[in-house]
């Protein structure tokens, strides 16, 4: 598909989710739109297999198969490979065809349908490996919302439009080589996230940011035996990995549980198998879920600054990811915490690369011990790359990735980069540009200090700063201004003197003139 499809293919999709906008907000219809895509999705993906397994037989159309037999077999053979199943009366094209009948002739009430369709493909997954991946998967689309409509048959009439529209879209799934469904979900994701305000911060990362997080946990390797994303939002970051490199299998932990599902949702329409994706639900600092593994890449965008039990919770003292650190991290700001929890579930050999905002360089107190222990006892800051205002969603403050390995090859310094002039305008946000993300990316793997923008600082420097991260103290941005020629000046004002004289005697005529008194 070339990009032209791939553009008209996104702006049909926002067309269609503008159908639902003018009857909730952003966040709200996005949980309907995206839902609705992701049912079509997987019931193009059961017509596909399902006729796949049907090339041998008289009737090679699953949309016309009727034998309970034949059916079953194909429901065995789908929960194995697909992990759900759909019969041919539930697949999207069947219902949308039904909510858009002839009213005349024929019964076009779909609620109560799609509702028992949408639970259905939940509970095809009773008991087997995809069970966890699709519990209550569709949670979120409330069908019976006033918001749709205040009246059933209202809220029936929107839906039906909505389905019919979808139903006209070819998502291409054939096409085994672009992911153009997937690009398209990333692209609506993005679009909610801008309208979304603080809200978007809790499910995207803009995908510039996410490249260079991405691009700096691959560096030098060419597959990844797994990824980790310990605030994973929609799952966009993890994603955003496997673009860079082959990733065997992604983990990943959110709060939130409509983010939760959304996270879920995009893994499945990325055609990443419910085997290779595990994303769970919990408090991550509190309740974490992936402890007995280890990460080769781990790639994160914690919420800023955000509260946590810290010493109030007297397990976390004793807790083996906060414990040998001399202090917790406070409870009004748990950015450290998420730090330490990442470093635990680092592997040896694995890298990991976290925003944060940019008082965990600096702040003292507990931030400043337990920054000066990562440093000094286990040496594990590998870079600090400061990054502009104002390109985040819902926040404008300026923030830093902090890059950290237990496998450092220049043990010895740390690198630090200022990229925060490196942005262009686009409305009232800053972007980070392609040429951007390469000096970033560029500079970091060639660990190069470049005037104004780099700098390589050894151990005993940044002992010196007492472990104070703060970027300027190492690099030097400091632009000198041009010399004054002082005679140059004096000239220019003496000639402005003159040129007023000249305009007050004018003025002074033109008021003789008219026997007015002069304004001086």
């Amino acid at each position: 598909m070339s990009e032209d499809q791939k553009k008209l293919l996104e702006t049909q999709l926002w067309n269609i989710a503008n159908e639902l906008r003018g009857k909730m907000d952003a966040d709200e219809f996005r949980d309907y739109i995206l839902g609705f895509i992701f049912y079509k999705y997987l019931s193009e993906k059961q017509y596909l297999y399902a006729n796949s397994l049907l090339e041998t037989e008289d009737i090679k159309d699953y949309a016309n198969v009727t034998n309970e037999d034949d059916l079953e077999a194909i429901k065995e053979e789908s929960l194995l490979q697909l992990g759900y199943f759909l019969l041919p009366n539930e697949l999207f094209s069947a219902i949308a065809k039904k909510g858009n009948a002839n009213t005349e002739v024929e019964d076009n009430f779909i609620l109560e349908d799609l509702e028992s369709i949408l639970n259905s493909i939940e509970q095809s997954t009773m008991g087997t490996e995809s069970e966890d991946d699709f519990n209550q998967l569709f949670e979120d689309l409330d069908l019976t919302s006033t918001k749709l409509g205040r009246s059933a048959e209202a809220r029936n009439k929107l839906i039906a439009k909505v389905l019919f529209h979808l139903d006209k879209i070819d998502f291409a799934l054939e096409d085994t080589e672009a992911d153009v469904l997937g690009d398209a979900y990333e692209y609506l994701i993005s679009q909610f996230a801008s309208g979304a305000g603080k809200k978007a911060g809790e499910f995207y990362t803009p995908q510039q940011v996410s490249k260079i997080l991405a691009q700096i946990v691959t560096t030098g390797k060419k597959r990844l035996k797994n990824v980790y994303d310990p605030t994973c939002g929609s799952g966009s970051l993890l994603l955003r990995v496997a673009r860079e490199v082959e990733v065997s299998e992604f983990y990943g932990q959110e709060l939130n549980r409509t983010t939760y599902n959304l996270a879920r949702m995009n893994m499945i329409l990325h055609d990443v198998h419910f085997r290779q994706f595990d994303i769970r639900q919990e408090d991550t600092l509190e309740k974490p879920q992936h402890t007995e593994q280890r990460f080769e890449a781990i790639v994160a965008n914690p919420p800023f600054s955000a509260k946590w039990k810290g010493k109030n919770n007297p397990i976390n003292e004793n807790d083996d990811r906060f414990s040998q650190y001399g202090r917790l991290a406070p409870t009004s700001k748990a950015d450290f915490a998420f730090v330490q929890h990442m470093i635990h579930q680092l592997a040896e050999n694995g890298t990991m690369a976290c925003v944060l905002p940019h008082g965990v360089l600096f702040r003292g107190s507990a931030e400043g011990t337990i920054r000066q222990y990562l440093i000094e006892n286990l040496n594990y800051l590998d870079a600090v790359i400061g990054l502009p205002p104002n390109i985040f969603f819902g926040t404008s403050i300026p923030t830093a990735i902090l890059v950290l390995s237990k496998c450092r090859v220049h043990s010895e310094n740390v690198l630090f980069i200022d990229a925060s002039k490196e942005f262009e305008k686009d409305g009232n946000k800053n972007k980070l540009q392609e040429e951007h993300i390469d000096k970033i990316v560029t500079t970091f793997r060639e660990r190069t200090t470049i005037d104004k923008f780099s700098y390589v600082a050894t151990m005993d420097e940044i002992i010196e700063n007492d472990y104070n991260l703060n970027i300027p103290r190492y690099v030097d941005t400091f632009e000198v201004e041009e010399a004054v020629d002082l005679n140059e000046v004096a000239n220019a004002l003496q000639a402005l003197e003159t040129e007023i004289a000249e305009v007050n005697t004018t003025i002074a005529d033109f008021c003789q003139q008219l026997n007015i008194k002069t304004p001086f």
